[in-house]
């Protein structure tokens, strides 16, 4: 069997998205199911930075042009017997050829405001289409409830499947310690740095704290519409983009990741920080329980909630080492080897 699997998000995002088509390849590679092959389908031009016009003209054409008119004919003369889309819906396959679609979460009709009015649009339209699909992932069961109730999509279509942790294996020789970081110790901030993010949240914490709590290191792109919040606190230290190595020292010598998300399909960051034996602080919503489990100490959305919380973690190393363990526990539960057989699964279904 063929899939022709489009990989169009390792070209054009950092994010989740990226990561979870390039952690099921190397699922799918693991598994080596003589059965089924592979095909990736992307327009292989990479477009990461928000410089313009360069990005929207790019954009524009991907979208536009090599989506519509290019892809579907190279599907079909890659003969794919099952065309998968892990990134929501983007390229219409040949007709007749069955299509499998992940949902990785519903933000843009949670939150649009966080959207771009281009990929507002767009978003709409790609959701409206879910229902053609032959089956439909998500990545969490809140996305799967969530595809129920807002788009009214009907349970025996949806199969939810949790990702896997690309810092699963990650040995401490491979690390490396970013050049501009404050001494220890220091708690830690990962994600894209938008509003949804909540790094708002944070900041009203070390505010309300009475200068008790140590440095914040904060590892993520800094977005247009996020650079005006204000003067930071002192002791914040804004790294940009990171690589995996040193993403990896980060959560290994932090006191904890600090991750007060409004909402979240899945929740790369919780797991990543388990997985490397960093405590974990956040609150619950969306489908973060589901990835944090009782290894992550949660807490209210509030500030004074977040300042009480850091204050203790950073007290108290015995909290710090018991949750550790049980995030370690916690994390071990998720890998790329099962998301891929599970996701086989679903493909054996169709087909």
């Amino acid at each position: 069997m063929n899939v022709a699997l489009d990989t169009t998000a390792t070209y054009t995002s950092r994010a989740g998205a990226a990561r979870y088509i390039r952690g099921l390849q190397r699922g799918f590679r693991e598994l080596n199911e003589p059965r089924f092959r592979f095909t990736p389908i992307a327009w292989e031009v990479e477009n990461f930075e928000f410089r313009q016009p360069s990005r929207t003209l790019k954009t524009f054409f991907r979208e536009l042009v090599w989506a519509p008119f290019a892809a579907p004919g190279r599907i079909h003369h890659s003969a794919a017997n099952l065309f998968h889309s892990p990134s929501n819906w983007f390229i219409n396959p040949p007709a007749g050829l069955p299509h499998v679609i992940t949902l990785l979460d519903l933000a843009l009709i949670r939150y649009p405001e966080r959207y771009r009015p281009w990929l507002r649009h767009m978003g709409r339209r790609r959701l409206r289409n879910l229902s053609k699909a032959d089956r439909i992932i998500t990545i969490s069961e809140f996305t799967a409830n969530e595809a129920m109730e807002l788009l009214d999509l009907p349970a025996e279509k949806i199969t939810p499947i949790h990702l896997g942790n690309d810092f699963a294996h990650v040995s401490v020789a491979d690390d490396k310690r970013p050049d501009e970081l404050p001494e220890k110790p220091f708690f830690l901030f990962v994600g894209s740095l938008e509003p949804g993010k909540n790094l708002q949240l944070i900041r009203e914490a070390y505010e309300c704290s009475n200068h008790e709590i140590p440095s914040l290191a904060i590892a993520g792109a800094r977005w247009a519409g996020v650079a005006n919040e204000g003067r930071p606190p002192d002791n914040w230290h804004y790294l940009g983009h990171v690589s995996d190595a040193e993403l990896a020292w980060l959560y290994r010598n932090a006191i904890a990741l600090v991750f007060p998300s409004k909402y979240e399909g899945f929740g790369f960051p919780l797991l990543e920080a388990m997985g490397l034996g960093c405590p974990t602080v956040a609150s619950k919503v969306a489908s973060l329980p589901e990835i944090g489990g009782d290894a992550t100490m949660w807490t209210d959305a509030t500030p004074e909630a977040y300042s009480d919380a850091l204050k203790e973690l950073s007290s108290s190393p015995k909290l710090r080492k018991q949750m550790a363990e049980t995030g370690l526990k916690q994390a071990n539960q998720f890998s790329w080897h099962r998301c891929a057989q599970e996701t086989l699964e679903v493909y054996r279904s169709v087909l």
